[in-house]
C-alpha cells in the first residue's frame, strides 16, 4: 500500500502502525508528535492505530531555539 510519510510516498505493508511509522524515518523517542490525515495521533494509539491505504502521515520533532 502507499502512502505520504513527511510529504514522500512510501510503499507500507498491510496493517503498518503510526509507532512503525515513527521508527521507519528514525524520528527521536521524545518529542514527537503525529498526524494522521490531518489530526494529531496521541502516543497512547501509536501502536493501535493503522495507518490507511493513502494515508497522509506528519511525523513532527520537537527543536530547541527561535
Amino acid at each position: 500500500m502507499k502512502a505520504q510519510v513527511n510529504g514522500t510516498s512510501r510503499d507500507l505493508a498491510e496493517g503498518t502502525s503510526i509507532a512503525a511509522v515513527v521508527a521507519l524515518v528514525g524520528a527521536p523517542a521524545k518529542g514527537v508528535a503525529v498526524a494522521l490525515d490531518g489530526a494529531v495521533v496521541p502516543r497512547a494509539l501509536w501502536e493501535k492505530t493503522i495507518v490507511p491505504d493513502g494515508g497522509v502521515v506528519e511525523v513532527l520533532t520537537a527543536v530547541q531555539g527561535g
